[in-house]
């Protein structure tokens, strides 16, 4: 007689490897967090002091100063970020409006115009520019790009001086907002084209198909499914360039001259980031004054947690997929 087998047992208990698999994973990303806050605490409690001190005016105020008297003591002090904050904003700005249809345009020939053999090289090519130090791009800038990019500058000047954001009431044009932002766009354009690419290459098949099979062109199917589904996903890239603009430090410390005055026209030579305030400092500053630098780092930090929160709520609320 034949047996029957026992019945099998269903349940919804997860494997031991599944288990410690989840527990791993929740661990990296709470260590993750618990490093943020460290961070965050460690850099408000070296600068809030000089926060409390300087007020307000450590954000409105243009002026970083600090004299010391013969015995190496401080006597008088200001600091200020208005200059370096208005400067990390412009040179960022800068960066996305050149990065983002560049990288869209790569990332729509990535997907659906260059042959597979191309594909596969222009992909290596682009994560490994998404791997070099900033130093090579700043030198670079330096060095090879800054000339071309001057005469851009004067080109903007000439023809749209009367924005007055283009407009400079003095002819220099050597190491401003504007080539510091043209080569973070460089620095950026990698991790825009890699976010743009995978998002666009999720988009639904069989609304690609519906295109076509509706008398869509190639473009047009892009315009009408592919752009529209992908939206949010180039607006998270941006805002993810954007915050590694702003905080970028050695790049923009060599094509950007520093200069401790709020400088709102880009193409004009004077200007600074934060980041690069700090660079500058930092070796010859002492205790007292690296406490201010701590609290400009922590104003840095702010503003790119800021800008985050900010491309969080873009992607969510823009979140639609394509017609």
């Amino acid at each position: 007689m034949q047996t029957v087998p026992a019945p099998r047992e269903i349940t919804t208990e997860p494997r031991r490897s599944d288990k410690v698999f989840r527990r791993v994973v929740t661990a990296g990303g709470l260590s993750s967090l618990g490093i943020l806050g460290l961070i965050t605490v460690f850099l408000g409690y070296r600068g809030s002091g000089i926060i409390f001190e300087q007020g307000f005016s450590f954000i409105t105020s243009a002026d970083w100063t600090v004299s010391y008297d013969e015995s190496g003591e401080v006597v008088e002090s200001s600091f200020g970020l208005a200059a370096m904050l208005v400067g990390t904003i412009l040179s960022a700005l800068v960066a996305v409006v050149v990065a983002v249809p560049v990288s869209v345009a790569m990332a729509l020939f990535l997907n659906f115009y260059s042959p597979p053999s191309l594909r596969k090289f222009l992909i290596a090519i682009i994560d490994l520019m998404a791997a070099f130090p900033s130093l090579l791009f700043g030198l670079w800038g330096f060095l090879v790009l800054m000339p071309s990019v001057e005469y851009w500058a004067k080109l903007l000047n000439k023809y749209l001086g009367f924005i007055p954001i283009f407009d400079v009431d003095v002819y220099i044009f050597t190491r401003s907002p504007f080539i510091a932002g043209v080569v973070l766009a460089i620095m950026i354009i990698p991790i825009i084209t890699s976010v743009s690419r995978e998002v666009f290459s999720q988009t639904p098949l069989d609304r690609i198909q519906a295109a076509f099979a509706l008398g869509a062109t190639r473009w047009s199917m892009i315009k009408a499914v592919v752009i529209p589904y992908g939206r949010s996903g180039v607006i998270g890239g941006a805002m993810l360039g954007l915050g590694r603009a702003m905080g970028e430090t050695v790049a923009v410390y060599t094509v950007l001259n520093i200069v401790f005055q709020v400088n709102w026209q880009i193409l004009l030579g004077a200007g600074g980031n934060v980041a690069s305030l700090i660079i500058l400092r930092f070796g010859e500053a002492n205790l007292y004054e690296i406490d201010a630098l701590m609290a400009a780092g922590l104003a840095l930090f702010m503003l790119t947690l800021l800008v985050n929160g900010l491309a969080d709520f873009i992607v969510k609320r823009t979140g639609k997929s394509g017609r």
